[in-house]
């Protein structure tokens, strides 16, 4: 991915905070995450929210609407719109490196689909990562998705898993549990080379948060204003990753071609 280029159907976006101002770029290839911000923009939903969780070499993040009147230590977090957006996964065209712009969502344990929240989204600041720290995270990625597809297919088939286990059929057990096991190797034969030399120069140089691709659609990036973004996440927080002295987003509006 060239992060200098801008394609057909990308949009610009300024975002006037109490720090300065950052221009964002949503991009044209994840149609529904940009088509909804564009509306929220439009509509003001932006205007006046605070920067309600920072956390310092990791993320800022924003866009719940119950902020923009919150009273200071407040908890925030918990407000939306009433929607989530369907995943819009584009990796590793697009990924968590320092700037990138993505959607906020609720866990796996409610949101397996891992849908987007309608509303708040984050930008990566991160941190530089060494080749052998990537190489593990290439490994823990691997593990994790061939977990994840045996799962699956340990779904797909729970009712013979269930006829086997009823009738005490270890060995029936056994045998359709190897049978998978086989399935899924043969389905992530592919998946030894995560990140691409592109990805890995980017986290080693710039940074990021790899450990976050795959799992959150990546829909947007900065183009300006990436020292804003530092000033924020360098702000003192409480507890709850609050800033002490609200940050806000002052407007958001659409910037012509």
């Amino acid at each position: 991915m060239d992060k200098t280029s801008t394609n057909s159907g990308d949009v610009k976006v300024l975002l006037k905070t109490t720090l300065g101002d950052i221009t964002i770029l949503l991009y044209g290839d994840t149609p529904r995450h940009r088509d909804n911000f564009v509306k929220l923009v439009k509509e003001g939903n932006y205007d006046g929210v605070l920067f309600h969780r920072v956390i310092n070499d990791f993320m800022v993040q924003t866009g719940d609407p119950s902020s923009k009147t919150a009273p200071k230590g407040k908890m925030l977090g918990g407000g939306d719109v009433p929607y989530q957006i369907d995943a819009e996964f584009l990796f590793p065209t697009h990924y968590h490196h320092r700037g990138a712009l993505a959607a906020a969502r609720q866990g796996d344990n409610v949101n397996p689909e891992k849908k987007s929240s309608g509303s708040q989204f984050y930008i990566v600041t991160g941190k530089k990562f060494t080749a052998g720290q990537l190489d593990n995270m290439e490994r823990q990625a691997v593990m994790r998705h061939k977990q994840e597809v045996f799962d699956s297919l340990a779904k797909q088939n729970r009712d013979s898993i269930m006829t086997l286990r009823r009738n005490r059929d270890a060995a029936g057990l056994q045998a359709l549990q190897e049978k998978l096991a086989a399935e899924t190797e043969k389905l992530t034969a592919n998946d030894s080379v995560i990140y691409t030399p592109e990805m890995r120069e980017t986290y080693m140089k710039e940074g990021g948060t790899p450990h976050l691709d795959g799992s959150y659609t990546v829909f947007g990036r900065v183009i300006s204003g990436m020292d804003v973004v530092d000033k924020i996440q360098q702000a003192e927080t409480d507890g709850n990753d609050r800033p002490i002295e609200d940050i806000r987003i002052i407007s958001a509006s659409i910037l012509p071609e």
